[in-house]
């Protein structure tokens, strides 16, 4: 299971490569259910493994210009406020009451990818020049950075399916700029959040240095792939495959959405802990 695992995260790695997000989506429940860490351990090392694969694809699509670094700077700067403050909540929740909430958001990803044609999709360079010349929304942008970095920090999702759009919508960039900026903004806020867990949580070093380390493998090939592959057919595939494990997740932790109940745990096959009920959510 643990080489199954490590190998998974160059699944990972493609996935932020060639969306600029979903990576997190699918750390989480492989440290989870394939691994066997708890839902806390697993939602800290995702950020560090998806910050430090963010950065490297950032890195990548920097160099061949998809990267709009002042847009990234404002965006980012009020998400890592908002993952710090998310990290530091997630104690007053149980690890089986993120894991619903963890859900839930996947679920919503899956629906807005299959929403059909992905906004934004036909900007041209002319929109990327109003955004040069400053014509951005600033609070809105700073808005969304914010509520995404929350949910970055609580649920340990990157966020990318919500930035990429911001982006598009609010910033009127197009969408591989905004594919390469988000991996900027991921990274930037994920390194926050993990900051924010630790002292909370044990950390595996070793299989996390390993883990990051395959995943950046990935990120490199997709990188490098993103410009032969028709984004909107990858997309689709993506959302479905995410609506399966969110039905998953979600029913694993069933037990969650009925007050008093109690549900098998953080880890699978661990001792029962009691969970909150959906509406501390």
């Amino acid at each position: 299971m643990l080489a199954l695992g490590t190998g998974l995260g160059f699944v990972i790695g493609l996935a932020l490569g060639l969306l600029g997000g979903g990576g997190s989506i699918l750390t989480v429940p492989i440290f989870v259910y394939v691994i066997g860490y708890g839902a806390k351990e697993s939602i800290a090392m995702s950020l560090a493994v998806v910050g430090a694969t963010s950065l490297t694809g950032a890195i990548g699509h920097w160099r061949i210009g998809n990267v709009h670094l002042r847009i990234a700077l404002v965006f980012g700067a009020v998400a890592m406020i908002g993952t710090y403050l998310g990290a530091r909540l997630s104690a007053f929740f149980s690890g089986a009451a993120q894991l619903v909430l963890f859900a839930l958001v996947v679920l919503a990803a899956a629906y807005f990818m299959l929403r059909g044609r992905v906004p934004g999709v036909g900007a041209t360079d002319h929109d990327l020049h109003l955004a040069d010349r400053g014509r951005l929304p600033f609070f809105l942008i700073a808005a969304e950075g914010l509520a995404v970095g929350v949910l970055t920090g609580l649920v340990g999702v990157g966020g990318g399916f919500l930035i990429v759009p911001a982006l598009v919508l609010l910033a009127r960039v197009p969408i591989k700029q905004a594919v390469g900026t988000s991996l900027l903004v991921i990274a930037m806020k994920s390194a926050t959040g993990f900051l924010g867990y630790l002292g909370q949580v044990e950390v595996d070093w070793s299989f996390m240095g390993i883990f990051t380390g395959v995943a950046m493998m990935g990120i490199l090939t997709g990188t490098y792939f993103v410009r032969f592959v028709p984004q909107q057919a990858l997309r689709r595939a993506f959302a479905v495959f995410l609506l399966v494990v969110g039905a998953a997740i979600l029913y694993q932790n069933r037990a969650v959405l009925w007050p008093g109940t109690w549900t098998a745990g953080v880890r699978p096959g661990g001792p029962e802990t009691p969970s909150l009920p959906l509406s501390a959510l």
